[in-house]
């Protein structure tokens, strides 16, 4: 930025505490006119409570926000909208029943003499659309038009009710290459306008395309702000992981893993996981490495059916099988413990021995209930063996911490006695001792012969217990990792597009 330019919104200590937590550390942010300033971080770094900062859906804590020089402190995002400052999230906040011309002046319609003029209103809509290069029917409706074209429309619209700054929170995540570009087209033509926009993504091949500037998160703290034309993609990565690069060196001894279990052949989803190739055997884990948004999850979700592949073959023992659901996968004897497990995971109103049988009982059929002493022998041993440290098995399992509301999920599938375990982030969230007893317990299961895939942001465990990693970029598999080639430098680089180090 020149030397002598002044930010169009600067943010000084910005603070946020929760109940036991501090959302926001004293964060600064200076945003320029005609500048796109990438906002980055992990799950949980703070961009999201930041934005509702700036945007008068929570009221800070601390720290001062300048627009153009004047403090301000909006108290409703129709507030900071009225100052300037315009927000476009990933889901198209629009009426879709509603026309083109009506969701754009929606609110603030042309009159003539006391009534709405749709002829005027279709008309400015026509020139406003032209200003962002689309030539597109005002009067159809919304509803007509993909979600690029939605979302330029809602850029149009927040760039007409603020025109300071612009937000937008991952714009692409739901977009395809083509319709990228069509968004990034219009961005460029704001930032030739002078608009200063806030751009969040997780696609890092995004940000260095069309950003000036970037500021890191991490922890409710700002890591750094870099100059995106004078850094790498590997420094951004581990400014947001906040892993040392060492080379350290994956020295256990290879697992001896057995037959090949499953094969997954060009299998992948349009729109959420570009085709892959997988192979996982008998014994051993396979760790899937990538930021938040790589396609860790997709492709987690993808395998177990909870989202249906739309191309692609599986084989399990050499037999082609489908997994259009995650009855199927659960009948193969597959299991998954999912990223949230408060909302895809436990059912918080049942107790906890209803939640540890709930997938044995859905295999075996619900009109073929579980014996209770079968259950209650099942429950009391996993309970057991995982410690998991409840007042009575009947308590509602939303009762517990997290450390052993993951236990209790851990336990409902190791009850189905699987070949084939997913776990996403098992470890997130969870004290340093329950930390230990998961990453022990899937060394066991890979020891007694089970295959395992785990995604996980935590390098250092990947690194620790798989026998392969698979490294995910804007939700691609770019990249396979084996024996001395597992070590968090290497998946760091990996994570970057930059060249992984031979072992010695």
């Amino acid at each position: 930025m020149a030397e002598d330019m002044r930010p169009v919104l600067h943010c000084t200590g910005i603070s946020k505490f929760f109940p036991g937590a501090i959302a926001l550390d004293e964060v600064e942010l200076e945003l320029y006119p005609g500048e796109v300033h990438a906002l980055l971080g992990e799950n949980g770094a703070g961009k999201s409570t930041l934005i509702k900062c700036l945007t008068g859906a929570y009221r800070r804590d601390g720290g001062t926000i300048r627009l153009d020089g004047e403090e301000i402190a909006p108290q409703s995002t129709q507030a900071s909208q009225d100052l300037g400052i315009g927000t476009v999230y990933q889901e198209v906040n629009l009426l879709p029943n509603l026309t083109v011309a009506e969701n754009l002046f929606l609110g603030r319609q042309p009159m003539r003499r006391g009534f709405i003029s749709p002829r005027r209103m279709r008309d400015m809509a026509r020139e406003t659309l032209s200003e962002f290069g689309l030539s597109i029917n005002p009067d159809e409706p919304l509803s007509a038009y993909s979600v690029a074209v939605q979302q330029v429309v809602a850029i149009a619209r927040a760039v007409a009710l603020s025109g300071k700054v612009l937000i937008l929170d991952e714009p692409t995540a739901s977009l395809d290459h083509d319709e990228v570009e069509l968004l990034f087209s219009v961005i460029r033509k704001l930032k030739d306008r002078g608009l200063a926009i806030v751009f969040i993504t997780h696609f890092l091949d995004q940000v260095f395309a069309i950003s000036d500037r970037a500021t890191v998160l991490r922890n409710g703290r700002v890591v750094g702000t870099r100059l995106l034309g004078e850094t790498s993609q590997t420094e951004i990565v581990t400014m947001m992981l906040g892993r040392q690069l060492e080379s350290r060196i994956h020295d256990r001894a290879p697992a001896e893993a057995g037959k090949t279990l499953l094969q997954l052949c060009d299998f992948g989803r349009r729109g959420m996981i570009d085709p892959f190739d997988l192979d996982v055997r008998e014994g051993e884990v396979v760790g899937l490495a990538g930021l938040l948004g790589s396609g860790r999850t997709e492709t987690a979700n993808l395998i177990f059916g909870a989202v249906q592949a739309d191309q692609g073959t599986v084989l399990l023992r050499d037999r082609k099988i489908g997994l259009g659901n995650p009855r199927a996968a659960i009948a193969h004897r597959f299991g998954l413990c999912p990223e949230d497990r408060k909302t895809d995971g436990i059912v918080g109103d049942l107790s906890v021995r209803e939640n540890i049988i709930l997938a044995l009982q859905a295999r075996q059929g619900w009109f073929r209930p579980l014996q209770r002493a079968k259950v209650n022998e099942l429950v009391e041993a996993y309970i057991k063996a995982l410690d998991i440290r409840l007042a009575s098995p009947d308590m509602p399992i939303r009762l517990l911490s997290g450390d052993n509301q993951q236990k209790a999920l851990l336990a409902r599938w190791l009850a189905t006695n699987p070949d084939f375990l997913i776990l996403d982030e098992p470890t997130r969230g969870i004290d340093v001792g329950a930390h230990a007893e998961i990453i022990a317990l899937i060394e066991k299961l890979r020891e007694n012969g089970m295959a395992l895939l785990v995604a996980s942001s935590e390098l250092e465990e990947l690194v620790a217990y798989s026998t392969r990693v698979i490294v995910l970029r804007d939700r691609r598999h770019v990249r396979e990792l084996r024996g001395k080639e597992i070590t968090t430098a290497n998946i760091v680089r990996a994570i970057a597009d930059e060249t992984v180090e031979e072992p010695a």
